[in-house]
């Protein structure tokens, strides 16, 4: 066990916490726009792209894209490589530092590897380049450490250009420099000038950047608004600051850190789901813990433990400071989460700096060792909420092919928020990539919003004719609010496309999300028969046709008219063991066999809806037969069911 490199330890439990489920992850968030812009694109419009948002840090786009095909799992190994390379620097770091605790190194830099204040790992195509960037940043530090100079300005550069989220944490440069002299200067007076000579170099090339991002670079991505809110009302504003501060610090160290303690739900995750978390939390436990124990190191020593402490909050400051001028909140929900990536390492030597105050070292080791082992198991149970929030969204768009083979392009597409992980500028792309294959132009064919989001911003209204203009990342999209479709997503239920006369009363559908509003605006004849959507291989491969599928296709015939199309897959559907989630899933099949004068088969399936929640379903049983009594024709069989139904469902009362 003596003879295993720290830097294998680190790969190993990175794959454990990480790379489990990496084969049947996808992409996320900002991950499918940005893919979809450079593969589907071109390298051209991925330029355009970055050329007003982190320019540099674009061309690292380039290169990388150039090296790796648009296959997630690729890109999850590829994230997952530079998280481990972080570590391994910060591993180097912490024992350039503290030369004779290596096992305090090794603890440091496992904290920083498993920090539990970031949960977005998996979104592998961005953050990758997140974590390269940081791993320049501490490259840069270790060179620096190694008395590397010009190397080390090499890589402080490339982070300082590409972008800003460890841009200011390059000041915290003179605390490492005033930690690695404390042996060969130990009176601080002595210290302050070695200090700030080596670390002049470094304020220079900070200066310099600086100035390039005020003159040169200067479309950030967030608006400074600090100084316009102090102008405006000074008190308010440095007071909201200050308790920012103290916020921030909290969420991102032990709230942070909280989360590893979060219980399990059975309901949830399942058996199959705990088995593997025990025993990705048992394996890591063990095994860290076996290593601590065989380390020969000395006893805990309070002067290392408070340097690291004391370096640790030193950097804590500016981590901050990109996200404290620019109002954003930092978080530990998704998306936000991502603002805790500058406190990883600070929040690290603070934590291990805190153990090392333990003297017992059997009791410091058990204890590392607990934390690692459910900080490894914290980020396994994440990594299977993406797998089933991937899951949802490919399942998603396979409904979405079925029921609408083709859709006119200009066509505005509005769902409710249901997916963890994408905004609905995430599902924008796959939707273009889907219907729009061929479209390389700077025109939009589609463009999907979450009412909830984008309601008297880029979705004006949700009443019918008012014009749609988005910029959308590499093009614009010019559509109509007339011009809409409107679907409800809520798995297991399958999705739905919105009918204006049931929908607008349809209980099932939650108030709070705006679809019930919005369902006045779906307008079916958007959808063509026609197959044109092409699904890409990622989306691969076509699930199997359960009662979604007969579902979906049933709705698209009942749309053409073809009722006898609607009554054959309907005896396929109730002949399956999956069953509807939804009983107005049942309302296309009841459609189908009025049309067909098999009024029985249609009162005894409203009469199976009905029975799942008879203040929900009634008012709309009444409203759907009133509509088919106006589609189908007069028969003694029609009337008598209509009859019997306005009976039982108390339709009109």
């Amino acid at each position: 066990m003596k003879r295993i490199h720290p830097a294998i330890v680190l790969l190993l439990v990175a794959i454990l916490a990480y790379g489990l489920l990496a084969p049947q992850l996808g992409f996320y968030w900002d991950d499918q726009p940005m893919s979809w812009i450079r593969y589907q694109l071109g390298p051209e419009a991925m330029a355009q792209y970055f050329s007003t948002n982190r320019p540099v840090w674009g061309m690292l786009y380039q290169v990388t894209t150039r090296l790796l095909p648009q296959v997630p799992v690729y890109w999850q190994v590829f994230a997952l490589l530079w998280r481990w390379l972080g570590a391994v620097v910060v591993w180097l770091i912490v024992r350039e530092l503290w030369r004779d605790r290596p096992r305090f190194a090794l603890g440091a830099a496992l904290f920083f590897l498993l920090y539990p204040g970031f949960n977005q790992q998996w979104g592998a195509y961005l953050y990758s380049h997140f974590f390269i960037v940081l791993f320049f940043f501490l490259l840069s530090l270790h060179l620096m450490l190694r008395g590397r100079t010009i190397p080390a300005l090499i890589f402080s550069a490339l982070n300082l250009w590409m972008m800003e989220y460890f841009f200011v944490l390059e000041l915290a440069r003179v605390g490492l420099i005033w930690t690695a002299l404390r042996d060969s200067h130990p009176d601080p007076k002595e210290r302050l000038k070695p200090t700030f000579r080596l670390w002049l170099p470094y304020l220079a090339l900070f200066a310099l950047a600086v100035l390039s991002r005020l003159f040169i670079f200067n479309n950030q991505v967030y608006g400074f608004s600090l100084m316009s809110q102090l102008r405006a009302d000074p008190v308010a504003t440095i007071l909201g600051l200050i308790q920012n501060f103290f916020v921030s610090l909290w969420v991102v160290s032990g709230a942070a850190w909280a989360q590893i303690f979060t219980g399990i739900d059975p309901s949830v995750h399942g058996t199959r789901t705990i088995a593997l978390y025990v025993a990705v939390m048992l394996v890591v436990l063990a095994g860290v813990g076996l290593y601590l124990f065989r380390q020969n190191e000395q006893t805990a020593q309070r002067r290392s433990a408070w340097y690291a402490v004391g370096l640790g909050l030193f950097m804590l400051p500016f981590a901050g400071v990109p996200f404290w001028t620019t109002g954003l909140v930092i978080s530990l929900a998704h998306p936000a989460s991502r603002f805790t990536l500058p406190f990883m390492l600070g929040v690290s030597l603070i934590l291990a700096g805190l153990l090392e105050f333990i003297p017992q070292s059997k009791i410091r080791n058990a204890l590392f060792a607990l934390l690692i082992g459910l900080a490894a198991g914290r980020q396994f149970l994440w990594s299977v909420d993406y797998l089933r929030d991937w899951q949802s969204q490919k399942n998603l768009f396979w409904q979405l092919t079925w029921r609408a083979p083709g859709i006119q392009p200009d066509t505005l597409v509005l769902m409710n928020e249901e997916l963890s992980f994408y905004a609905d500028n995430s599902i924008s792309a796959p939707l273009n990539w889907i219907y729009a294959p061929d479209n390389k132009s700077g025109r939009i064919d589609y463009v999907l919003f979450y009412p909830t989001n984008r309601l008297n911003s880029s979705l004006p209204g949700l009443q019918p004719g008012l014009p749609i203009h988005y910029d959308y990342l590499a093009g614009t999209f010019e559509g109509n609010t007339s011009q809409a479709l409107a679907f409800y997503y809520s798995p297991p239920a399958c999705l739905r496309l919105l009918e204006p006369d049931l929908d607008s009363n349809n209980r099932f559908i939650l108030d709070d999300s705006l679809m019930r509003v919005a369902s006045a605006l779906s307008n079916a004849d958007r959808i063509v028969a026609e197959q044109k959507a092409v699904m890409p291989a990622i989306y691969g491969p076509e699930p199997e046709h359960g009662w979604c599928y007969y579902f979906q296709k049933a709705d698209l015939a009942r749309q053409m008219g073809d009722w006898e199309t609607v009554v054959k897959l309907g005896n396929q559907a109730f002949k399956l063991d999956d069953f509807p989630n939804n009983p107005v899933e049942r309302f296309v099949f009841i459609e189908g066999y009025a049309h067909v004068g098999d009024w029985d088969r249609a009162i005894e399936l409203s009469k199976m809806s009905y029975r799942v929640s008879k203040d929900y379903v009634g008012p709309l049983l009444c409203q759907l037969w009133k509509r088919m009594e106006t589609e189908t024709d007069q028969s003694p069989e029609r009337s008598e069911a209509s009859a019997e139904v306005q009976s039982l469902f108390a339709c009109g009362s």
